[in-house]
């Protein structure tokens, strides 16, 4: 089974834990070796969250344990990077 190298993940949180929280927990993981969280936008209750992580061999199950302990919630998984190496985004005819 290939490994995964790195995971967009859009997220719900409350505003506690902050995103300082949120990242420790998440870099606490085994292997992990960067978490970027950025919020983009707010609400009254909850904060939206992209966050990336990168790896060389993510649990997506504990990553999402993490977030569902501290009420957050994963909308939606908008990238993942499996295999051997990180391949960038490239140019293509349709962009």
């Amino acid at each position: 089974m290939a490994k995964i190298l790195r995971l967009d993940l859009d997220t719900l949180k409350p505003h506690e834990p902050s995103i300082i929280e949120l990242a420790n927990k998440i870099s606490d993981l085994e292997g992990i070796a960067a978490v970027n969280i950025s919020i983009y936008e707010i609400d009254r209750k909850v904060e939206n969250a992209k966050i990336t992580i990168e790896s060389d061999d993510i649990s997506y199950l504990r990553v999402k344990h993490i977030i569902d302990k501290l009420g957050g919630t994963i909308h939606s998984v908008d990238e993942v990077v499996a295999g051997k190496r990180i391949i960038d985004d490239a140019v293509t005819l349709q962009d």
